[in-house]
């Protein structure tokens, strides 16, 4: 690990999101654990460390990019249809047993990701707005490892997307804290949450904090940025009725325009005991949704086997507004003004100004880039 770590350690500068403490240590603000890094230590991540009483963070490379489909991340409210150039780096801030990106997440915490160190590509922010024309991306976005925890990456590079007339994104587990999100406000368009439980003992075998979670939710509405919250439901954790219920009640508490979606578990790394979410159990939590006066509950990751969940309903007259199959856009009747064409009421959400330009029937398949 020291000698992986060294080469990682030489694509970094220093952060911005800290504060010196007593005996040269720092406080980090870029995550929710705000972690007391000691000289020569590192923060919980792995990949934030003090450096003579300097705060180095990761910065100037990508460990995996690709343009994916918008509805991949899933957004479902935020340019349909439209590419989005995804990009991650190394080391995350929890631990879950059941993550499908623990190849880079766990990078320094565990040693079968060690390999992932040769996926490292340098590369500039300028490279970065390139690589989206090149795939006619609409958005950039921050993804695959949990983006918190290299948000000075991301801000250089948010920075050089939006002047190009991007939008941009994170996809986070939304452990969040005010100083980062103050920090990131100026770039950031979108905010995708995991709410990965209601309960805050499940939250911490995770290595979270459920209230940092919900807070975090909180804070980005708050702050005006689109927010949609993913619940990946897994049998036996967190699918009785009592839990998707909590959590469809705090997401309608703060809006009943959050989106929320419900998606189908894979067995995947260290959670191989649950079976695999079926079709029923995810119509159930969706169901769960609406009942609690959320206006847009999605199921996802069984396309073509949950019935209108793909799809998205005006929430004045009721009427189908964007028809979906997996990642396809089948049918998009949202006006340029962002409103119901039946009934006129505004649909909430990020939406092309020019209808005609969303791709419809496209592959629905990520791009990757070379």
């Amino acid at each position: 690990m020291s000698s992986i770590a060294n080469v990682l350690d030489q694509l970094t500068q220093n952060g911005e999101l800290y504060a010196q403490e007593a005996d040269g240590a720092v406080r980090c603000f870029a995550c929710g654990h705000r972690c007391l890094i000691r000289p020569g230590m590192r923060g919980i991540c792995q990949v934030r460390f003090n450096e003579g009483g300097m705060l180095r963070v990761p910065f100037g490379y990508v460990a995996a990019l690709q343009s994916d489909p918008i509805e991949k991340k899933p957004f479902s409210h935020v340019l349909p249809g439209s590419n989005a150039l995804t990009f991650g780096m190394l080391g995350c801030d929890f631990h879950c047993p059941n993550c499908q990106n623990f190849f880079t997440s766990q990078f320094g915490r565990d040693s079968v990701s060690d390999e992932a160190i040769q996926l490292i590509r340098k590369i500039t922010p300028q490279q970065m707005v390139e690589a989206a024309r090149r795939t006619r991306a609409s958005i950039v976005v921050s993804s695959y490892n949990e983006p918190l925890i290299t948000s000075e990456w991301a801000a250089a590079i948010f920075k050089e997307a939006k002047a190009a007339g991007l939008k941009c994104a994170y996809v986070s587990n939304g452990n969040n804290t005010p100083e980062v999100m103050e920090y990131l406000r100026p770039y950031l368009d979108a905010y995708k949450v995991d709410l990965k439980s209601m309960n805050d003992k499940n939250y911490r075998k995770q290595g979270g904090v459920l209230q940092n979670t919900l807070d975090g939710i909180k804070r980005a509405r708050e702050m005006g940025l689109w927010v949609e919250v993913v619940t990946l439901v897994i049998p036996g954790f967190n699918d009785s009725n009592e839990e998707l219920w909590d959590a469809a009640r705090f997401l309608a508490g703060l809006s009943l325009d959050i989106p929320w979606h419900v998606t189908a578990f894979h067995k995947d790394y260290k959670m191989t005991d649950p079976d695999n979410t079926d079709a029923r159990t995810l119509q159930r939590a969706a169901d769960i949704g609406r009942e609690a006066g959320l206006h847009f509950v999605y199921a996802g990751n069984l396309p073509g086997r949950v019935g209108e969940y793909e799809d998205t309903f005006c929430p004045g007259c009721n009427q189908p507004v964007v028809r979906r199959r997996g990642y396809t856009i089948r049918e998009y009747r949202i006006t340029g003004q962002g409103t119901c064409p039946n009934c006129g009421i505004k649909v909430p959400g990020v939406w092309p100004v020019d209808p005609s330009s969303v791709q419809i029937n496209g592959f629905g398949l990520p791009l990757p880039l070379r």
